[in-house]
């Protein structure tokens, strides 16, 4: 079975997160992706570790499967020669190199689109092309600067980041859906064109109701912790033995809490009844729910509430998150051992993703490479 973007030639010119997420994402759909790396080191993330699996960086295993890889000095002229003859022949070239580095190498956009005129060119880059082209694109950095670490964390805290790379993840998503996007242009009229997607401009988006509360009321959000703005009750409550989210987001659910914990008539309560009275009376509200939730263990109210169609969960570990995943029909992992892989999340009933090539070691599709560009 082909892939829905069988056919299609990437050169991958990213390293890290945000990039080679992308296109592991295309290469899981089918695409042939050829990632350039340094030769001796290759990705950093290949020394990202521990931990390791296979000897290889976990890091690296997690971005970059269905990839082939070549080592290309990019400073030597045969080597160069090389990758501007794949940026020739790509359909798609993704990069994150700061901003000017690729031009000044003979491989940026306008350089290539009179070769390759069909060629869709993404840059990632950290905050754009402009007045922020020189600034380190590190997603903590982006984190810090671009508010997230100021809404993360307890109110009385010094600002926390998110547990993953989070930026680089919604980054990586923005670049290839813009990919995509102009790769249906280019079905439609033969043209390509230039993708930019930068980590300050993504947060800022997947910020949503809180960008959009600046953006609309001037309202500047602050850390909550577990909890939410707008929303009561939707945070972490104390069950007897550990804690247990609940998010309550309508009245039917929440008269369906208040009955299931035995709180007769806190949902008629006129300091309760509404969503907005619950959120300007919420640490009355609160309070109570705390006392009724701690006389039972968090698996009895999981139980209880489910069944009474009341949003909620344990906090798993990523472990438990996996059990959960897999006990759900979801497939979280592909593949065994060293080998195993963490399942693309996207179901198509026709082409779905494939697992075709395990992360290359460094340097070892040379001569594929040379071999599809005919020499």
């Amino acid at each position: 079975m082909s892939g829905a973007l069988s056919g299609l030639l990437v050169a991958d010119f990213s390293r890290v997160l945000a990039g080679p997420y992308a296109t592991m994402l295309l290469a899981d759909l089918g695409a042939d992706v050829v990632k350039v790396e340094r030769p001796g080191t290759g990705d950093d993330t290949r020394s990202w570790g521990p931990p390791h699996a296979g000897g290889d960086s976990t890091y690296f295993l997690a971005v970059n499967r269905n990839k082939r890889s070549i080592a290309l000095d990019l400073r030597d002229p045969a080597d160069l020669e090389v990758a501007r003859a794949l940026a020739g022949r790509a359909d798609v070239l993704v990069e994150n190199f700061r901003p000017g580095t690729m031009d000044r190498l003979g491989l940026g956009y306008d350089a290539l689109r009179a070769a390759n005129p069909g060629l869709v060119y993404c840059s990632v880059t950290g905050f754009g092309t402009g007045e922020g082209a020189g600034l380190p694109g590190y997603d903590l950095i982006v984190q810090a600067v671009g508010g997230l670490m100021s809404v993360t964390g307890e109110p009385d805290g010094p600002g926390t980041k998110a547990g993953v790379a989070l930026v680089d993840v919604i980054t990586g998503l923005h670049a290839a859906l813009g990919v995509l996007a102009a790769l249906r242009h280019r079905d439609a009229t033969g043209e390509g064109q230039r993708v930019t997607v930068s980590l300050l401009s993504s947060l800022l988006s997947a910020l949503t109701n809180l960008s959009s509360g600046y953006a609309a009321a001037g309202v500047v959000p602050a850390a909550m912790g577990n909890r939410h703005p707008s929303i009561v009750p939707y945070e972490v409550f104390r069950a007897a033995d550990r804690p247990l989210v609940i998010a309550a987001g309508n009245d039917r659910q929440f008269g369906a809490l208040c009955e299931v914990l035995g709180l007769d008539g806190l949902a008629a309560d006129p300091c309760f009844a509404t969503n907005a009275a619950r959120v300007a009376h919420r640490d009355a509200l609160v309070a109570q729910l705390d006392r009724a939730l701690a006389a039972r263990p968090a698996a009895e109210w999981f139980a209880a509430l489910t069944a009474a169609g009341v949003p909620c969960g344990p906090i798993n570990s990523v472990a438990d998150a996996f059990s959960l995943a897999a006990g759900l029909g979801l497939r979280p992992i592909v593949g065994e051992g060293a080998a195993a892989q963490v399942a693309n999340p996207i179901g198509l009933d026709v082409t779905p993703p494939e697992y075709r090539l395990p992360p290359p070691a460094l340097g070892q599709d040379e001569q594929w490479v040379r071999e599809i560009l005919g020499g």
